[in-house]
């Protein structure tokens, strides 16, 4: 693992871009119904608060074990969330 810094930079740009896409696909399918591609968006937002939180736990017993499990949940997530976008 690299930073602390470079993590939080992964998690804004990783759920930054799903959110961006969800964004570029309501714009090139205006006439379409949009609460799913909101619900991405409302799910990354939450997984970007949680995963920050759990970067700012003070009280950790194995600092790069805490890490390395932050940075599995982000790729599990944003996964799952692309699967999600590609499925709009």
């Amino acid at each position: 693992m690299g930073s602390i810094k470079n993590l939080k930079k992964d998690i804004n740009y990783v759920l930054g871009d799903i959110i961006e896409e969800c964004y570029s696909w309501e714009l090139s399918n205006p006439k379409a119904d949009k609460k799913e591609s909101e619900a991405i968006m409302d799910e990354a937002v939450n997984t970007f608060d949680s995963l920050i939180d759990l970067i700012n736990t003070k009280d950790v017993e194995n600092k790069k074990a805490h890490f390395k499990a932050i940075e599995a949940a982000l790729e599990a997530k944003a996964v799952e969330l692309i699967a999600r976008v590609n499925k709009l």
